[in-house]
């Protein structure tokens, strides 16, 4: 049984490798000019994989393989579709998945013995909480919101490692909460993040800390009419920020009805519907869609292009394999016998969960749109990194219970 497992990783390892290899094919040939660079960068980008695997597996040999290659397949993806659009943010955002590599590495080496990890969940809560502060004076803004920060003329975007800091720090809270008034200082730190957020304006990021800590919260507590209470507190937040900021009403108002605002804040809105509508169920090629007429094709609206370019049954697979993320980073919270583990991983699991669903569902025109990444795929360092280190939160965690459970079989064998 051990045998058939081992075979069919290798060949969802190998199928990755052939469809990295394949894209790149196809955009070498895709201009007038053979791109002979194309060819190089999807080699260079196979090895990276392959290196990045051999690596988990000897750092964590009880790593999450099927998981590893899910997030591979979904990193070739948004490397393909960056390419495709510009050779140089390809190369800046293969830099980044190389720098995540070695992150998702050392988290997981880190995640392996958690009560490391957990030590460090204070000072990881106030270094946030600081940081929040600083960009309110410090932020460079950007798309409405204040939440960047210039560094030797690079720019990175510190709410994304909040994101990470707030699950360890939550789950550390809430390992031993028993009662609600024991989860007090989980819920005014997370009121915290939040507030700042919204005083940033980066009301994407505040709405998914608000998410991820209510879904934590019913975990732990069970009791659903409270949590209900919460979420009706956070669309009140909503509807005063809605009344509070322009670009909020503005965004809003371009959601219903992109057609009426056009010309100014609904092109953006309506480019992207048109562009999932032309790629129809099959998609018109890779490099051969019309990307440049939406104005954020590159981060938020990555989505529009795959669906363009690859069509909209391969989008379906794209959720699909953000939904079969998830679901292994459950199983692997729920595979967890010690608390703060199992709930870091399912805190990183419910963040995956729900801002795939936020940026998907602003796409679509399910939801209004914010400014957030779609994970592992859209452009951005900050992003890239972050969400590499909450994969190596999911692995170490999982490759601790694989120990462990290892362990108690050799000492039931003897």
């Amino acid at each position: 049984m051990r045998r058939i497992r081992h075979v069919s990783v290798a060949t969802l390892l190998c199928s990755v490798l052939i469809f990295t290899a394949a894209c790149f094919l196809m955009l070498a040939f895709s201009k007038e000019e053979f791109d002979g660079i194309a060819l190089l960068f999807g080699l260079l980008l196979c090895l990276l994989v392959l290196a990045e695997y051999i690596a988990l597996l000897w750092i964590a040999p009880h790593a999450d393989r099927i998981l590893f290659i899910l997030i591979a397949f979904l990193t070739v993806l948004g490397m393909a579709v960056q390419y495709r659009m510009s050779a140089s943010s390809a190369l800046h955002q293969l830099l980044m998945a190389l720098a995540g590599g070695a992150a998702m590495c050392l988290a997981c080496a880190v995640m392996k013995k958690p009560a490391i990890l957990r030590v460090l969940s204070l000072p990881l809560a106030l270094v946030s909480i600081l940081i929040l502060v600083a960009l309110l004076f410090l932020g460079k803004e950007s798309g409405g919101a204040k939440n960047w920060i210039s560094v030797g003329g690079f720019l990175f975007q510190p709410s994304e490692f909040v994101k990470v800091a707030l699950i360890v720090a939550l789950a550390s809270a809430m390992t031993n909460a028993l009662t609600i008034r024991s989860l007090t200082p989980s819920i005014l730190f997370t009121l915290a993040v939040a507030a700042l957020l919204v005083l940033q304006r980066d009301l994407g990021a505040a709405v998914l800390v608000a998410g991820v800590f209510l879904i934590l919260f019913y975990a732990v507590t069970g009791r659903l009419g409270i949590t209900l209470l919460g979420l009706f507190a956070g669309g009140a937040g909503a509807c005063v920020s809605y009344l509070a900021f322009d670009h909020v009403k503005a965004r809003v108002g371009a959601w219903l009805d992109p057609w009426a605002t056009y010309s100014t804040s609904g092109y953006q809105i309506a480019q992207g519907l048109m562009a999932i509508a032309s790629g129809g169920l099959w998609g018109e090629g890779l490099g051969l869609g019309s990307p440049a007429l939406i104005p954020a094709y590159r981060t938020d609206y990555v989505f529009a292009v795959i669906c363009e370019e690859f069509g909209i049954l391969f989008g379906v697979g794209v959720i699909a394999i953000y939904a079969l993320v998830v679901v292994r980073g459950v199983m692997i919270a729920l595979s967890s016998e010690d608390r703060f583990s199992s709930l870091c991983a399912f805190g990183c699991a419910s963040l995956i969960a729900v801002q795939t669903f936020i940026i998907v569902g602003g796409v679509i025109k399910l939801i209004p749109l914010t400014g957030i990444t779609m994970p592992f795929v859209s452009y951005g360092g900050s992003s890239m990194i972050a969400f590499m280190i909450i994969a190596g939160i999911l692995q170490g965690v999982c490759s601790h219970s694989g120990a462990a459970l290892e362990k108690k079989l050799e000492e039931a064998g003897e």
